[in-house]
């Protein structure tokens, strides 16, 4: 996929109106847009995951477009601590080439292979390995990496994961991560330009992206 240049932050777009919508944890989470729009997910029991609600994903992935130029096609997901695979598996439904989902939880990852045999798309790959140890392994470059660890890790083990993260960047990705609103920004590594956030009742979206040249 070509790099996309000659964005600057300051130009970047958000989603807004009815899509910025609250964080919900709870209720039915369901594919919003694309091939599989409207299939409901499964997300996995008696765990403590934060399913996004249908309505703040749209919101994530209207800025993620904006941020893309609206263009998923041949784009390649990381997501990390999958949890219902939601995240990734929107990703396919609108076009992206490839998701991994790292989950370390194994009835999470069950749940997560259910929900990519529901929407029927080809792409979905799921990594039942922690999110740290995972990222030790050979890496493939990724043109976008969505990160939502459960609020109670550290800032410390937050900003060591994006640190192993980097070799797994293709030039210009782009890097999510969700964090605590009450917390601060995350430690972005040396590779990694901060730009923008995006609140959404309890938890902040904070945004990165690679920057050009070798990891």
């Amino acid at each position: 996929m070509p790099p996309r240049t000659g964005r600057a932050w300051t130009h970047w777009k958000f989603g807004g109106g009815a899509r910025d919508a609250a964080f919900r944890h709870h209720g039915g989470v369901r594919i919003v847009a694309g091939a599989a729009r409207g299939r409901p997910l499964a997300a996995p029991p008696g765990r403590d995951t934060r399913p996004t609600s249908d309505r703040a994903r749209e919101g994530l992935f209207s800025t993620l477009e904006s941020l893309r130029g609206l263009d998923w096609a041949g784009a390649r997901v990381l997501d990390l601590y999958a949890g219902s695979g939601a995240v990734g598996l929107e990703a396919l439904s609108r076009g992206a080439t490839a998701a991994v989902l790292v989950e370390s939880d194994v009835r999470a990852a069950a749940v997560i292979r259910r929900n990519a045999e529901s929407i029927g798309l080809p792409g979905a790959r799921v990594v039942v390995d922690r999110v740290e140890r995972f990222l030790g392994g050979p890496a493939t470059a990724f043109d976008v990496v969505f990160a939502d660890p459960p609020y109670a890790v550290s800032d410390e083990i937050v900003a060591r994961v994006l640190a192993a993260a980097v070799p797994w960047l293709a030039e210009e990705a782009l890097v999510v991560v969700e964090r605590p609103t009450k917390g601060t920004e995350p430690v972005w590594p040396e590779r990694v330009a901060g730009g923008q956030q995006r609140r959404y009742g309890d938890g902040t979206l904070w945004y990165g992206r690679a920057m050009r040249g070798p990891a």
